[in-house]
C-alpha cells in the first residue's frame, strides 16, 4: 500500500473533522482536543502499533509544528479583541502577566526542586513551560469573533492573558537554558565554552534575553501592525487591502510579523499578538476583520487536530511512562491549587467577583505552548538527562487540562453567562458583556 496515498487520505479524514466535529459536539460534554487525543492513542496503539510520534524523536519537527500553531492561534487572538489596548482597560491582563504569571513560575520551580528532584535548571524551565495560558487550547473560554460582543472580565481576560504571556515567559525559558548551559546540564551546540567564568552570563541573560528581545517583539509587532492596518484601511478603495475580501492576509501578516522579530532577535510571539492588536486599532470595526479572524481559526483548527492527535499517539507510546507518584501529585497541584491561588493573590482589590476570580484561575489552561517550550529548550542545547521526564510530567499536566477544562467548561461558562445577562456585578451595577471603555 503507497504510504502517500494513505497519508493522502487520512488528512481528508482530517479535514473532514475539522468541519465537521465542532457542530456534532457543540451540546455534548466534550471538546475537540479530547476527540482528536482520543483518535490519536487509538491509532498509534491500535493501527500503528510500530511507529513512535514521541517529541524525543522527533525534537526539531515538534518545535516548528507547535511554534506555527502557536503563532496562528495568537494572530487569531488579537484580532478577535475589541476592547482597546489600555492600562485601565486591560488591568485584569496587566496583573495576570505582572503578578499571577510569576508567583506561578516561582511556585512551579520549587516544587520541582524540591519535591520531584529536578536541576534548578529543569525547574526553571518546568515553571516557565507551565506558566502560560495556551492561545490554542484555550479557545473556548476565549472572545468570540471580532465584533460579537462576547467580551465579558473572563473571557477577556483570558483571551488577552493567552496573547501576551506566551512571549512573556521566553525569558524565563530561556533563563533556564543559560543556568543548564552554566551548571553543566546541557552543554553548548557547539565546540564553543558554554559559558563565561562568574555571572557574565547571568547579565547577558538580562541584556539580551530581556531587555532587547522584549523591546524587539514590542517594536516590531505594533509597528508593523500600524502599517498594514494603514495599508489595508486607509488607502484609497481600489488600492487598499481589504477589497480583496481574503482572509490570507492573517497568514501572511504571522508569518511577516514572527520572521521579521526572529531576524532582529526578538520574541515572535509577542509581535505577532501585537500585530494584531494594532491592526485592529487602525479599523476597529470593519467587516474584515471578520474573515482574516475566521481564516485564522480554520488554519489553527487544522492544525491542532494535527499536534493533538500526534500528541494522543505520543501517549501510546510511553511519553507519560517516566511519571511518578510525585510528578502526578505536582501536576494536579500546579492545575488546581498554584494557579487558582497565584490568580486570588494577582486579583487582590480588584472587586472581581469570587466566580470570576475562580474561573480566570481555574482555565489558564495548559497546551500547544507548553509542547514548544520543552521542545525549543531541548533544541537549544543538548539538555544531557531529564528530558523523559520533563516531556512526562508536562504531557500529563496538558491531558488533565484537556479532558478537566474540555468537560467543564460549556456548564462553567453558561452559569457565568447567566450572572453576565442579569447584570451581577461586585458593585451592584449593571454589567454588559462587552463592559469596555470607547476606543
Amino acid at each position: 500500500m503507497d504510504p502517500y496515498i494513505v497519508a493522502l487520505v487520512g488528512f481528508g479524514l482530517l479535514i473532514l473533522l475539522v468541519v465537521w466535529l465542532p457542530m456534532l459536539l457543540q451540546r455534548l460534554p466534550l471538546s475537540l482536543p479530547i476527540v482528536c487525543v482520543g483518535i490519536g492513542f487509538l491509532l498509534f496503539r491500535y493501527v500503528y502499533p510500530a511507529d513512535d510520534p514521541h517529541p524525543l524523536r522527533y525534537p526539531e519537527i515538534t518545535e516548528r509544528l507547535t511554534e506555527m500553531l502557536v503563532i496562528v492561534a495568537l494572530m487569531g487572538s488579537g484580532l478577535k479583541l475589541d476592547r482597546p489596548l489600555g492600562w485601565r482597560n486591560w488591568q485584569i491582563t496587566w496583573r495576570l502577566l505582572g503578578i499571577v504569571m510569576p508567583l506561578s513560575i516561582a511556585a512551579v520551580a520549587l516544587l520541582g526542586w524540591s519535591l520531584m528532584g529536578l536541576s534548578l535548571a529543569a525547574a526553571i524551565l518546568l515553571g516557565a513551560c507551565l506558566a502560560p495560558t495556551d492561545p490554542v487550547l484555550a479557545s473556548d473560554v476565549q472572545v468570540g469573533p471580532p465584533g460579537a460582543g462576547e467580551e465579558d472580565e473572563v473571557r477577556f481576560s483570558l483571551t488577552s492573558e493567552a496573547g501576551l504571556n506566551d512571549g512573556l515567559a521566553f525569558p524565563f525559558v530561556n533563563l533556564a537554558v543559560a543556568v543548564a548551559l552554566a551548571t553543566g546540564v546541557a552543554a553548548p551546540l557547539d565546540a564553543e565554552p558554554a559559558t563565561e567564568p562568574g555571572l557574565t552570563w547571568l547579565w547577558d541573560w538580562f541584556a539580551v534575553d530581556v531587555v532587547w528581545k522584549l523591546a524587539a517583539g514590542i517594536a516590531v509587532g505594533w509597528s508593523l501592525g500600524m502599517l498594514l492596518g494603514w495599508l489595508t484601511f486607509r488607502l484609497p478603495k481600489r488600492s487598499a487591502l481589504s477589497s480583496t475580501g481574503d482572509g490570507f492576509l492573517a497568514l501572511g501578516m504571522t508569518a511577516l510579523s514572527y520572521g521579521i522579530t526572529e531576524l532582529v532577535h526578538g520574541y515572535g510571539f509577542l509581535a505577532v499578538f501585537l500585530t494584531a492588536v494594532a491592526f485592529r486599532r487602525a479599523e476597529r470595526h470593519h467587516h474584515y476583520h471578520e474573515r482574516l479572524h475566521e481564516f485564522a481559526e480554520q488554519l489553527e483548527r487544522l492544525f491542532m487536530m494535527l499536534v493533538l492527535v500526534l500528541f494522543g499517539g505520543a501517549i501510546a507510546q510511553g511519553l507519560l511512562a517516566p511519571l511518578t507518584w510525585w510528578d502526578i501529585a505536582a501536576g494536579l497541584a500546579f492545575l488546581f491549587l498554584i494557579r487558582p491561588a497565584a490568580t486570588w493573590i494577582g486579583f487582590i482589590g480588584l472587586g472581581r467577583r469570587p466566580a470570576e476570580t475562580l474561573a480566570v484561575g481555574f482555565y489558564g489552561i495548559r497546551g500547544v505552548g507548553s509542547m514548544y517550550y520543552v521542545a525549543y529548550a531541548v533544541n537549544e542545547a543538548r539538555w544531557t538527562f531529564e528530558q523523559g521526564p520533563i516531556w512526562a510530567i508536562v504531557g500529563f499536566i496538558i491531558l488533565v487540562s484537556i479532558v478537566i477544562h474540555g468537560i467543564t467548561v460549556t456548564p462553567v461558562m453558561g452559569l457565568l453567562d447567566r450572572h453576565v445577562a442579569a447584570g451581577d456585578r461586585p458593585d451592584g451595577t449593571s454589567m454588559t458583556k462587552h463592559d469596555t471603555a470607547a476606543d
